[in-house]
């Protein structure tokens, strides 16, 4: 039995997959060979570029004109900037791989001698030079986890790289593909001993061309379903595919670890004379989150770097004018954490990862806040939002300073963030929250959806940071309010704005206002704070 794949290259005879040459342009790949090209490939963790390199590795070598040998030199890693020895593993690895993919030892008894004799800021080129006149037919290389390389080990492989580069076909590689998250550009290679940057993408400016890997698109990822419908008689419902593909964007590891979940580790999915629902997809979402799967906690982890958090914060705290530099956004967006709308403005990639990103830094708040569930939750089983922001309100007013201080660099994000860490840890008990920012608008958007009576309740929570006119402010507020409640189907609605003016009296900042209906006749609640 095949199943869903969240470890490693795909195997088509163990997993469901797309095939990986279908994602890409094969024509435009052959035609970077063939034209003695060297240039990279790159994309987000976990979204198949080794699955991509090695289709191609065994295309190349099955039409027999090239020898292409395909090495991970993550190993490199582990030495750091020694660079004699982070040349020894990528030497070792690259003879390894020759050997195993093509039963050639060419390099394995070269390189040895020429590390020791050229020492390692030659080895690689003086290697690769050898390696490439033992044989008439050219060589091409696919070198994975390269950006895994740290400091002068990069910069030597990459500059050794570029040396040789003149030299090809009959003296060196015919072509090189670098294969990292990030694009070569940035590759940012610091010395550690004096803790400055030392060069960037520079060290290997022969590169022709950087391709990035996409993510799914509906319909691969439909193919991907039906792949397990056709082979178990297993479907999933038309909500189900369909919320599969919203819910991830169709980033790869989480298309595959949604179905994973929902079909082989949940036991109500392993029956399979029942299809996937819509309910079977969220639960499987939240077990993920909950879980802090290796895919999702590494993400979180980027948001400690200083470089993503002048991206996201902004983001969560729906900034009206927020600034960044280019570098930055397209750093960020390599991770895979934002993409870029049609004006180039970053949102968060997709609605897992904009729920994971608040939920990691607020979690030790979340943890640390005084609650009772039973006090929200009505006889009947219905959730009193209003009475959960009154409460909220209270609390904002007497502990904010010192809670707020809790995110650490996320500050200017802290009562957006603290706000929903106070719902979430509510809401745990019998709903979701998921989350919109309108970066550029002003205002995050919060739906809390309350399973009651076998039926989804739902209630808007809009926040905004009150600005120099606090009246046009809350007034543009509530048409977003109003606009969100009706696209979401909500019974109710509260815009909730935050003062941050130090100037200004608790007694001026906290009030509860009724405002005109939303659609429906849908009550509407202002809340300042």
């Amino acid at each position: 039995m095949r199943f869903f794949n969240t470890e490693g290259p795909i195997r088509p005879e163990d997993h469901y997959h797309v095939p990986p040459l279908d994602r890409v342009n094969v024509d435009e790949l052959l035609a970077l060979v063939r034209d003695k090209k060297y240039f990279v490939l790159h994309a987000p963790r976990q979204t198949g570029k080794t699955s991509a390199l090695l289709a191609l590795r065994d295309l190349l070598n099955a039409r027999g004109e090239y020898r292409c040998v395909y090495a991970n030199v993550e190993a490199g890693q582990a030495m750091r900037e020694d660079v004699a020895e982070g040349m020894r593993a990528v030497l070792s690895e690259l003879a390894l791989e020759a050997s195993v993919t093509l039963g050639d030892e060419t390099l394995e008894g070269i390189w040895p001698g020429v590390l020791d004799r050229a020492g390692p800021g030659q080895a690689l080129r003086q290697a690769l030079l050898r390696w490439c006149m033992a044989d008439p037919r050219p060589l091409v290389l696919l070198l994975d986890e390269i950006d895994a390389l740290v400091g002068d080990t990069l910069l030597s492989v990459l500059r050794q790289l570029r040396a040789g580069y003149p030299g090809r076909p009959a003296r060196f590689p015919q072509s090189v593909v670098l294969c990292g998250v990030r694009d070569v550009r940035d590759y940012r290679i610091h010395s550690t001993a004096q803790n400055a940057l030392v060069l960037g993408g520079s060290a290997f400016n022969v590169k022709a061309k950087s391709l990035r890997l996409g993510d799914f698109t509906a319909a691969e990822t439909h193919a991907l379903l039906a792949q397990h419908t056709a082979e178990t008689g297993q479907a999933f419902n038309p909500g189900a595919r369909e919320l599969i593909q919203t819910r991830s964007a169709g980033q790869p590891w989480l298309v595959n670890a949604l179905c994973r979940e929902a079909c082989f580790d949940s036991e109500a999915g392993r029956d399979r004379s029942r299809d996937i629902t819509e309910a079977d997809i969220l639960d499987a979402q939240e077990r993920l989150i909950l879980a802090r799967v290796t895919h999702l906690d590494h993400l979180a982890d980027k948001l400690r770097e200083e470089r993503v958090r002048r991206v996201v914060e902004p983001i969560l705290a729906g900034a009206s004018v927020p600034a960044w530099s280019t570098e930055d956004v397209e750093y960020v967006h390599d991770l895979g954490l934002v993409v870029l709308d049609d004006e180039g403005t970053p949102r968060i990639a997709n609605p897992i990862y904009a729920e994971v990103v608040p939920r990691h830094l607020n979690h030790a708040v979340q943890m640390g806040l005084p609650h009772r569930m039973a006090w929200y939750v009505d006889a009947a089983g219905g959730l009193d939002v209003a009475g959960l922001i009154a409460a909220f309100q209270t609390f904002f007013r007497e502990h904010s300073e010192h809670w707020v201080q809790r995110f650490e660099q996320y500050h200017e994000a802290g009562p957006q963030l603290l706000l929903q860490a106070w719902l979430q840890r509510i809401v745990n008990g019998g709903g979701r929250i998921e989350r919109e920012y309108a970066l550029g608008r002003g205002r995050v958007d919060l739906l809390i959806v309350w399973r009651q009576g076998g039926r989804d309740r739902r209630f808007v929570v809009e926040c905004k940071v009150l600005h120099a006119d606090p009246e046009r402010t809350i007034a543009n507020g509530l048409t977003q309010t109003r606009g969100y409640m009706d696209r979401s189907d909500a019974e109710a609605g509260h815009l909730v704005v935050f003062d941050r003016s130090p100037s200004r009296a608790w007694e001026d900042k906290i009030f509860r206002r009724e405002a005109a209906p939303g659609p429906g006749g849908a009550p509407v609640t202002v809340w300042g704070m």
